[in-house]
């Protein structure tokens, strides 16, 4: 909502869906069985959804992925959204990272919890649900096993006409690409790419429309600097060459040149790196609010993994954009294993400290399980070494053989 919409007259009234305990008492979460797909809003009527919320504590990392966030718009039976919990609200390669952007904002808890909100308006004519499947082999949220959650929204007599565009969000993945060329994995300058045609697809619709939004994740196995890819967005059936040719991977999310430390800001960032000699996990995200990409029949947007598309690592994303008419997502959503994060070294050990550093916090009580809680930090942002190093420190201080 424009701020210079605050002071007209409201045309409806404000609600929420959320996890709050029926009985009236402190149990104030859903709990989220294996294979289960629970109803988290639905509204018959018109509205629009103005904020999401959702927090954890104590998850597996795998939760990140394996809980699937669905929207449903006007009585479809196919969804708009369809994206895993955890990248919706940018989570990269299931690692959290701390950021406060325009429209997603991921706020600390007290270590092993954290706060994700996303801002985006999501009208509808007649009517909305939205819902949570789970796919992992365990209640989801770990030992606590709990997910609380809000969904602000407003409900209308009528529909807003000056919104006929619907909300739509896509998860993709391309693990891992095809090297094209002599030399993969090499940076390029000189190789030629003049139709695009290999490139990594992040978006692919038809209708009229904005695009709002990407989040994209690289997982560098060929090591080097892999981001001299160039964005390549075909507009409403473009031709070559397309109506928006960028160049290079850092320029799309605001970077200088080939970054190497992580930044957040309000529109962009390169919120995840593993290293600065660009090998590992990646993540970026880009806000197309004051630049949205518009389209009058058409969108795809692409880029190429590499300079003419020779390296061949792992490539996911998630896009965002309004259009009507609205279309289903479904058919892009790869099986669970083939979308679980890689994990890396000495995860599991991480895992297992952590798992009975809890246990054991949570009988000694009081002071301990925030201590433990504390300590557990770097796990959840995937710096598996440190996580055994402070997670060692913890059993010391609390007296944990």
């Amino acid at each position: 909502m424009p701020i210079n919409s605050l002071t007209s007259l409201p045309r409806g009234r404000s609600r929420r869906a959320s996890s709050w305990d029926r009985s009236g008492a402190n149990h104030d979460w859903f709990e989220v069985e294996s294979g289960e797909t629970v109803t988290l809003m639905e509204h018959d009527g018109a509205g629009c959804v103005t904020h999401v919320y959702f927090a954890m504590m104590y998850p597996e990392i795998a939760d990140y992925r394996d809980a699937i966030l669905r929207c449903f718009w006007d009585g479809a039976t196919a969804p708009s959204v369809e994206v895993p919990l955890g990248d919706f609200f940018t989570l990269v390669h299931g690692r959290v990272r701390e950021i406060k952007s325009t429209m997603v904002t991921v706020n600390p808890g007290f270590g092993v919890s954290h706060g994700f909100n996303a801002y985006f308006r999501m009208p509808f004519a007649h009517g909305a649900r939205i819902t949570l499947e789970h796919r992992g082999p365990a209640r989801l949220g770990g030992r606590i096993g709990a997910l609380w959650y809000h969904i602000d929204y407003e409900v209308q007599e009528a529909p807003d006409k000056a919104e006929p565009l619907r909300f739509h969000a896509q998860f993709r993945q391309e693990r891992p690409t095809t090297p094209v060329g002599a030399e993969p994995g090499r940076q390029l300058h000189d190789a030629v790419n003049l139709s695009g045609v290999d490139n990594y697809v992040a978006l692919d619709t038809q209708g009229i429309g904005r695009m709002v939004g990407l989040v994209l994740q690289v997982d560098n196995h060929e090591g080097g600097w892999w981001g001299e890819g160039d964005d390549m967005v075909f507009v409403d059936g473009d031709a070559w060459p397309p109506a928006i040719h960028g160049t290079g991977t850092e320029e799309i999310f605001g970077g200088g040149a080939s970054p190497a430390w992580e930044y957040a800001g309000p529109y962009t960032g390169f919120h995840h790196i593993d290293a600065v000699d660009y090998s590992g996990l990646t993540g970026m995200y880009r806000w197309y609010l004051h630049d949205p990409i518009t389209f009058q029949r058409s969108l795809r947007w692409t880029i190429e993994h590499g300079h003419a598309n020779n390296f061949g690592n792992d490539y996911s994303s998630v896009a965002y954009w309004y259009q009507t008419p609205a279309v289903a997502v479904t058919g892009t959503l790869p099986d669970r294993a083939a979308m679980l994060p890689r994990l890396g070294d000495r995860h599991d050990e991480a895992r297992r400290l952590l798992e009975e550093t809890v246990v054991a916090a949570r009988e000694l009580g009081g002071a301990a399980y925030g201590l433990a809680a504390r300590h557990a930090a770097a796990f959840y942002t995937g710096e598996w070494d440190q996580a055994v190093a402070d997670l060692a420190e913890a059993r010391r201080l609390l007296g944990i053989a």
